[in-house]
This record gives structure tokens, C-alpha cells and sequence, in this order.
């Protein structure tokens, strides 16, 4: 009996040290991608995955970084390393938490860099991909403004593209802003959005 209580209270110690190890890596790659040094953040997180094989957060903040770093690239060798980085993380993420809305916006954002960078090669293709994942997002949580925000911005571009006004979805990035002001995620779960929110509200309101 005595073994068994031994054994027992060891197995508890290790997961609380391995639980204990986890916080502090988290904490300190967040702390660094708020330095605004995200190829460290972005290599701490991938350490971490590596170790955390059954969680989907670390890999899904591998690619967060990756996708969010590859906007505004010209160099397509650079680009495209990013992104297939990105994608093997993110179908790694996928594979832990199905159907999850954080996934779908993050794959929906990779899908808006290749259209963005070469929209005549992508952009039939992955528009359509784009659509279909936002609608699924928010079916699955209406009330996340990382939803709201990510669809509203995917309908503006296509109303640009289109020549058509994009005041209409301006009420839709006020509704994510007010989701933001009441959004809680869990532990270290998404939770960016509120200034690119607020940053695109003013574009629409002066456009």
C-alpha cells in the first residue's frame, strides 16, 4: 500500500513540475512576442509543441507568428517558407481541437496572405476556402470577436475588390469591439484582436 501512495505522490510531482514548466514557457515566448522579438517567441513556442504533444496551443501560436509575419513580403522564397511553416503547424493544431473557430481564422488569414501576395494565382481558389471558413467560425462561436472582426475584414476586402462601399461592415467591427470588451478567454487562449479592431473601425469610418 505504501508503494502504491509513493508512487502515486511522484506521479502527481512530476505533473505538477511538467505543468509548472509549460506556465513559465508560455509566459515567457507571450513576453517576448510583446518585446516584439517574435523569431525567439516563435521558436520558443515551437519547443514547446515538441514537449506538449497533446495540446494545440503551442503549435497554433507557431503559426499565429508565422502567418502574422508574412503580410507585406515580397521575397516569395521567404514568403512561402512562412506559410507552409505555418500550415504543417496549423494542421498540427488541427489535429488536437477539431472544428475550433481560433483554428479556422488563422487558416483563413494564411489563405488572405497567398491571395494577397498574388491574388491572380490564389485568389478563385482560397476566396471561395475564405468564405466557407468564416461562415463555419461563426456558427461555432458567434460571439468571439476575433470572429467577427476576421469575417468583417474578409467582406471588406471583397467589397474593395468588387468596387462596392465597405461602410456596411463597419457596424460588424464595432460588434467585435464590444465582444472584446467582455471576451475571457482561458490561460494563454487567443486573445489578440482589440487594436487591429480598433485601428480598422477608423479606416472604415473615414473611408
Amino acid at each position: 500500500m505504501s508503494k502504491i501512495l509513493l508512487l502515486l505522490v511522484a506521479m502527481f510531482t512530476v505533473s505538477v513540475v511538467a505543468q509548472g514548466n509549460y506556465e513559465e514557457g508560455m509566459k515567457k515566448a507571450f513576453d517576448l512576442w510583446e518585446a516584439k522579438k517574435v523569431n525567439e517567441a516563435t521558436q520558443l513556442f515551437e519547443r514547446i509543441s515538441k514537449v506538449e504533444r497533446d495540446n494545440w496551443l503551442p503549435p497554433f501560436y507557431v503559426a499565429t507568428l508565422e502567418v502574422f509575419g508574412s503580410f507585406g513580403l515580397k521575397d516569395r522564397v521567404l514568403l512561402e517558407a512562412k506559410l507552409k511553416k505555418a500550415q504543417r503547424f496549423l494542421d498540427d493544431a488541427k489535429s488536437l481541437s477539431i472544428d475550433n473557430p481560433e483554428i479556422h481564422v488563422i487558416q483563413a488569414l494564411l489563405n488572405t496572405a497567398y491571395i494577397a501576395y498574388d491574388g491572380q494565382k490564389y485568389g478563385m481558389t482560397l476566396s471561395m476556402k475564405n468564405t466557407g471558413l468564416y461562415e463555419k467560425a461563426e456558427k461555432l462561436a458567434p460571439k468571439n470577436p476575433r470572429v467577427i472582426l476576421g469575417k468583417a475584414e474578409w467582406e471588406m476586402g471583397s467589397a474593395r475588390f468588387f468596387g462596392k462601399p465597405i461602410q456596411p461592415y463597419c457596424k460588424d467591427v464595432e460588434k467585435a469591439l464590444e465582444l472584446f470588451e467582455i471576451d475571457k478567454p482561458e490561460k494563454f487562449y487567443p486573445k489578440w484582436g482589440k487594436k487591429r479592431a480598433e485601428h480598422v473601425l477608423k479606416k472604415c469610418k473615414k473611408s
